[in-house]
């Protein structure tokens, strides 16, 4: 009888002494030798004022764009070797964004909003529409199919945007002040969508400023300057990324 494999998962995030600057005299140094890595399955939020580097190094982790130097590896794949293409193609396939603008398109229902993620997969619409439909439903909102977002609260337009961006069973979904244009009742509805969501396997990071919601997470990291300032866990990470993913339904 074969043993089963013991080696642990790939990171779902690996970043190395990532520098990002911007062109002038002097360059404009944003980030400073960032170390990181996100195991697969985490949940945790990355916290910071405004002006700390919080969306730089978001452009970074979702493959948006490139460091100066250094090195981002994605599920371990490192982006240094791939062309421009190559790295669109695995950010479609394994990056799930949702921002603080829900960015739904208002002449669609919510079900075609949510289909618009699979776009590009070559489903057929009718395939499209019925992995959209479970995506709301995964997400509470599965009575609000035919809706257009001015008939949505804050709250399920958000909901909304996180279903379009999981519909495609992404491993990571990066969620940038999700609940910043939401109020308290609604933003926690969020997060319990997001919390749901990783207890089946998505490993969910969150931008944030609000340290309050940082604080609820069982990982924080602190930027501030361009550089972390401090990397917390309240739960023993030694089990983190090893548990199998959950067997999910047929996409």
């Amino acid at each position: 009888m074969s043993t089963p494999s013991t080696a642990p998962q790939p990171s779902a995030l690996l970043l190395r002494d990532v520098v990002k600057e911007y062109p002038g005299t002097p360059p404009l140094r944003i980030l400073h030798g960032i170390d990181l890595t996100v195991r697969s399955g985490e949940l945790l939020a990355i916290v910071g004022p405004s002006g700390s580097g919080k969306s730089t190094l978001l452009a970074l982790l979702g493959t948006l764009d490139r460091p100066t130097s250094g090195s981002v590896t994605l599920e371990g794949h490192d982006l240094v070797g791939l062309s421009g293409r190559q790295i669109s193609a695995l950010r479609a396939h394994r990056i799930g964004f949702v921002f603080q603008q829900f960015f739904l398109l208002p002449g669609l229902t919510t079900v075609e909003n949510v289909a618009t993620g699979l776009l590009y997969t070559g489903e057929s619409a009718g395939r499209r529409r019925e992995r959209a439909v479970r995506a709301l439903q995964d997400v509470g909102l599965g009575h609000r199919l035919g809706h257009r977002p001015d008939q949505l609260s804050g709250g399920e337009k958000q909901r909304t945007a996180i279903a379009r961006a999981v519909v495609g069973r992404p491993g990571l979904l990066l969620a940038d002040e999700p609940t910043g244009a939401l109020d308290t009742a609604s933003g926690h509805g969020v997060i319990d969508v997001l919390r749901n969501l990783n207890a089946n396997g998505t490993t969910v990071l969150v931008i944030t400023h609000d340290r309050e919601l940082a604080n609820s997470f069982p990982r924080r990291i602190g930027i501030q300057d361009g550089r972390i300032a401090f990397d917390e866990r309240t739960a023993d990470p030694s089990h983190a990324g090893t548990r199998e993913r959950p067997t999910m339904r047929p996409a």
